[in-house]
């Protein structure tokens, strides 16, 4: 049963999907932990494949596995992160005259305490491409999921980190991620960029150069607040610039099986269709792929989880007729719903 005392689920605010726990547990399971006490503490039913997770659970849960692991990098690795290297990273960013520099300093430290990876920032012009790549530490299975949370992570860490120092959520051009696409591949674009593509050699994000050139504004006394919660903390941060996103997904899952167009969610939101269209612009999305993205999760949590047919879920989800929804779920997923239950079947028999 989830624990009454961790934090209440609030509508309209920040979620994860469950992928992101799923490869945060990897390191975990595989070092022979019961993942079950943890993610009870954390508030977190993985059972409910239909439901987000809430970031603030979800930051919870990332410092209870590090408390468990001794291990700031998940059991990840084939090298521990030591309970602290969090710290001593910010620290040594603190007082760099510039991100460019920060960045510099948080590289040479990470190269000492993450020997896994190799990691490197270059300029080219206007054109800065931060570049992450394992060389083979992490497994020949370029798709595991450990493997997969271990470079979201560690991206997501440097980001993060950048961007609190500067006080400003910092854009991110594009990203290459050398593994396929994700089931969670929608969430790249509140996390990391729209401009996502996947199946490359290795991580490759790109920004604008004069971004290094911006000062820090955090002193020793914020850090010492920032510090508090941290390295979850982290994973809460310039999100809140995103919840557009989640209000109009909020809007459309509950509005089912009533199909809303752009403009009645825009007045639901008392907004103008413009405003609404621009503000999702702003937050790396659209409301065609939160329509998607919406219907295809409740689709794939049906069919995994239920035996109902799958012309009453087509229905549930707005579709006019049966055909239509087969096609959207083949262009999804690229096989069809009854492929797909049977599969989903079939992992659930064999799961331990």
């Amino acid at each position: 049963m989830p624990n009454p005392a961790a934090p209440r689920p609030r509508r309209g605010r920040a979620t994860v999907a469950p992928g992101f726990v799923t490869g945060m547990l990897a390191g975990l399971i595989h070092r022979g932990h019961d993942p079950a006490p943890l993610l009870a503490r954390a508030g977190i039913d993985l059972a409910d494949t239909a439901s987000r997770i809430p970031v603030e659970r979800y930051a919870l849960l990332y410092n209870l596995c590090i408390e468990a692991l001794d291990d700031e990098a998940f059991g990840l690795l084939p090298q521990p992160m030591p309970p602290g290297s969090f710290e001593f990273l910010c620290r040594a960013m603190l007082g760099a005259p510039t991100l460019g520099e920060a960045l510099a300093r948080a590289i040479r430290f990470l190269r000492i305490v993450l020997p896994a990876f190799r990691i490197d920032l270059q300029r080219d012009g206007a054109r800065a491409e931060l570049l992450i790549d394992d060389g083979g530490s992490l497994g020949p299975k370029r798709d595991a999921p450990a493997r997969v949370f271990a470079y979201e992570w560690l991206l997501r860490l440097l980001h993060g980190v950048a961007s609190w120092f500067v006080g400003r959520g910092l854009a991110l051009d594009a990203v290459a991620f050398p593994y396929a696409r994700p089931a969670h591949v929608d969430d790249y674009a509140l996390v990391y960029t729209e401009h996502s593509s996947f199946d490359t050699p290795r991580l490759v994000a790109r920004l604008q150069a004069n971004l290094l050139e911006l000062p820090l504004r955090r002193d020793e006394a914020a850090l010492g607040g920032f510090l508090d919660g941290a390295p979850g903390k982290i994973t809460t941060l310039y999100r809140r610039d995103r919840e557009m996103v989640f209000r109009v997904r909020d809007i459309l899952r509950d509005a089912l099986p009533q199909n809303l167009s752009l403009d009645e969610v825009a007045g639901r939101l008392h907004l103008s269709p413009r405003t609404l269209h621009r503000r999702l612009d702003e937050e790396g999305s659209s409301f065609r792929n939160i329509k998607e993205a919406t219907r295809r999760d409740i689709a794939y949590a049906r069919l995994a989880k239920t035996r109902q047919p799958i012309a009453r879920i087509a229905a549930d989800l707005g579709y006019a007729d049966p055909s239509t929804f087969y096609r959207a779920f083949v262009s999804w997923s690229g096989i069809s719903p009854e492929r797909f239950r049977d599969q989903a079947s079939g992992a659930q028999r064999t799961s331990p």
